[in-house]
């Protein structure tokens, strides 16, 4: 199935790569609009012998693909959903134009992460049929609050008894140069919302009023006053950072009635979500014993810590990359969270995908070789992958 390379000469597919990213980046599809983005996709995909399932929850539309019925399935996950663009005139041209200029082509989800999706669909393209299975599960509900997106797709594909082996991740992992780098796990995240509700009243008597702030700031004092712990292995330490703190009081001589905050922490496989919420829920029961009012809590644990180990799915993806961009990319679990962590429970999952340092901002944009030469390595991943996992 491998094809002889040239070092250094460029790389054609029967799908461009360039064309197909444009033609999504042109649907405005900010969360949780579609715009028909997976109308795009979905024919490209027919056209290279997919049958595509469309799975629709809520507003959101989901697509799962596969062509085969045999094992193993090497599956594609992304998002065709984008961040809000901004200020639209700050933009050097419109941001859902899709404009090449100077070689690099620009616009919302360029880098985050459509262009990743046209250039797996180019990769699979130029392969022969493997000894297995091919699958795209792609979701229009990762930038959002991601409830119907990935998380639903995975429970109903597990349901059904549906079987992915791996899955690539085509977020924008790469650091500064395409290559250098591959995730291999996350850390998890959970937010929570403190209300502390006290009784209004005037600053001059204040037997009078129950003052919420002192019980919120002394709170947020002892959350943050935890080492949550020195790191893990392969991960960097859990940190937990206070994001808001709102009162609304406009006046100078009047006791608040509510004090609130949000908080998140982003934590090491050395902590689980739910243990975690147990502790806030503790600190926050602590913190109004004897006030007069009354401490409200929600938390949301929104992904667990995760690592895939290495072996021979991180060794066949990194020989990969190697190969095809000539750099060892660096096996990481910095960053973000991602749809990796629902799919984790299918399957071992790595992410790899463009050079992230314009996504979600202005002028979001990567240079056009970028896109192809990031198609050649998804290309050389899939034939990689079914040398080392086909029977």
């Amino acid at each position: 199935m491998a094809r002889a390379r040239v070092k250094g000469a460029p790389m054609s597919f029967p799908v461009d790569p360039v064309a197909l990213a444009q033609a999504l980046i042109r649907r405005p599809s900010v969360t949780p609009a579609d715009e028909g983005a997976m109308d795009v996709l979905q024919r490209e995909l027919e056209a290279l012998g997919f049958a595509c399932r469309r799975m629709k929850f809520g507003e959101i539309e989901n697509l799962y693909a596969r062509r085969g019925t045999a094992r193993p399935n090497l599956c594609f996950a992304g998002h065709t959903d984008v961040v809000p663009v901004g200020d639209e005139a700050a933009w050097a041209s419109g941001p859902f134009e899709a404009e090449i200029r100077d070689g690099v082509l620009h616009g919302r989800g360029t880098v985050d992460m459509k262009s990743a999706i046209a250039a797996f669909v180019a990769a699979v393209s130029g392969v022969a049929a493997p000894k297995g299975s091919l699958s795209f599960l792609i979701t229009g509900d990762e930038e959002g609050m991601a409830q119907d997106g990935t998380k639903r797709v995975v429970e109903a594909l597990a349901a059904e008894g549906e079987v992915i082996d791996h899955c690539i991740v085509g977020e924008p992992t790469s650091s500064v140069a395409l290559g250098d780098m591959v995730k291999v796990g996350r850390r998890g995240s959970i937010n929570a919302w403190i209300t502390v509700e006290g009784r209004q009243g005037h600053v001059a008597y204040p037997q009078k009023a129950a003052n919420p702030i002192p019980v919120l700031v002394t709170l947020l004092g002892r959350l943050e006053a935890r080492v949550l712990d020195d790191g893990y292995e392969g991960f960097q330490p859990s940190n937990l950072e206070v994001t808001t703190v709102d009162v609304g009081n406009t006046a100078t001589n009047v006791i608040p009635a509510a004090a609130k905050a949000r908080l998140n922490i982003r934590f090491n496989p050395a902590h689980k979500g739910a243990e975690l919420a147990r502790w806030i829920e503790d600190e926050c029961r602590a913190a109004g014993e004897g006030f007069e009012g009354r401490v409200e809590l929600k938390t949301l644990i929104s992904g667990e810590a995760f690592l895939t180990e290495e072996g021979p799915f991180t060794e066949v993806v990194a020989k990969a990359v190697e190969e095809a961009l000539g750099r060892a990319p660096e096996l990481s679990t910095s960053g973000g969270t991602s749809d990796a962590r629902f799919i984790r429970s299918l399957c071992p999952v790595v992410e790899f995908g463009l050079v992230g340092t314009t996504m979600h901002a202005v002028d979001e944009r990567t240079p056009v070789a970028e896109v192809v030469a990031l198609a050649d390595a998804y290309q050389r991943i899939i034939e990689r992958y079914f040398e080392r996992f086909s029977s």
